[in-house]
């Protein structure tokens, strides 16, 4: 199939920092433990109030794994449809973002069924629909990292760096999405912080968190809130208001040199070959960040059995993480973290 063309925009990406220039030698991260899946690409990963864990993989399914991973059970499968961000609700439905067919859904376990609760906005389509968080009085915020690109073809959104992502708010039965924010570059993971005052929105093509403010004189005002030295995809809400943060890969120096030269450059680069296209650099990645947007833990290592972390959830003493190419959710006890 032949790719959607771009139009690149020209950008100056903001200084590269010392940490970013020296990924390698960062190697911090505990020993991983994996849960191996019947499915690849567990994207998101979440832990519901029973400590079970939840993710979507390549196929279709939405998985449910027990909290020792050694039972899954399949809760609803939305193929053709791609499972992205899930969002574990009280009644013990699960909020999911269809990645490909461009739909926030609702599953219901025990039905086995899932209702779409919002594909259209403003009479179009939505299209690459990607993490969703739920407020506690049902008020429902999800994110669509683009509106030109799907799932499939999401380098080309982070090439072209138009700045098409929202932030979307929808009521607990859904219908119309408000648009809340517009012009994110690739508008990814979601979380709340604490009280939910605010909303942290990962901007992967920015390589940035940005918060948007829900609550006080400053409700509806956002500001960047994390300068970051690669790519962050989903966020989770940790233990003592931090924010944990998926790191996909560290920042690439040609990518960056692409962006600030004549957009000509990327035309041509989206058409080399898969087999031959520049990739993310390999690594397991986690960022936590406190309140104020400092780091706190900075958690990077090599594995030759797991990589490109694009979901990260703390539960019970330990860190769960999710990757869009992995056939294992990973993990590891955040008491062998040195602080």
């Amino acid at each position: 199939m032949a790719r959607p063309p771009i139009r690149p925009q020209v950008w100056t990406p903001p200084p590269r920092s010392g940490r970013a220039r020296a990924w390698r030698k960062h190697r911090s991260l505990p020993p991983l433990d994996l849960v191996p899946l019947s499915g690849l690409g567990p994207e998101d990963v979440v832990v519901d109030a029973l400590g079970r864990i939840l993710c979507g993989v390549a196929d279709g399914r939405v998985l449910r794994l027990s909290a020792d991973g050694r039972e899954a059970i399949t809760l609803a499968d939305i193929a053709p449809g791609r499972p992205a961000g899930l969002e574990a609700l009280p009644d013990g439905r699960v909020l999911v973002c269809d990645a490909r067919r461009g739909r926030l859904l609702r599953v219901d376990p025990d039905k086995g069924s899932a209702e779409t609760l919002a594909d259209r906005q403003g009479g179009e389509p939505l299209r690459l629909v990607s993490n969703v968080v739920a407020a506690t009085d049902g008020t429902i915020y999800f994110t669509e990292s683009s509106r030109r690109f799907g799932i499939d073809d999401w380098r080309a959104d982070i090439l072209e760096h138009s700045g098409t992502g929202r932030l979307l708010r929808v009521g607990p039965e859904g219908g119309e999405p408000e648009v809340l924010l517009d012009g994110l570059q690739f508008a990814n993971g979601l979380a709340f912080g604490p009280d939910e005052s605010y909303l942290a929105i990962a901007e992967t093509g920015d390589y940035r968190v940005t918060r948007y403010r829900l609550t006080g004189e400053q409700a509806g005002e956002y500001e960047p809130f994390v300068d970051l030295p690669g790519f962050p995809d989903n966020l989770g809400a940790g233990t003592h208001g931090l924010l944990w943060i998926a790191m996909v890969a560290p920042r690439d120096p040609l990518l960056d040199a692409l962006h600030r030269v004549h957009p000509a450059a990327r035309q041509l680069v989206w058409r080399i070959p898969d087999a031959i296209m520049p990739g993310p650099k390999a690594t397991v990645w986690v960022i936590a960040v406190d309140t104020a947007g400092r780091v706190v833990h900075d958690l990077q290592g090599p594995s030759a059995a797991f990589r490109a972390v694009t979901g990260v959830a703390e539960h019970g003493g330990r860190l769960y993480l999710g990757s869009l190419s992995e056939p294992s959710v990973a993990s590891f006890d955040l008491a062998a973290v040195r602080l």
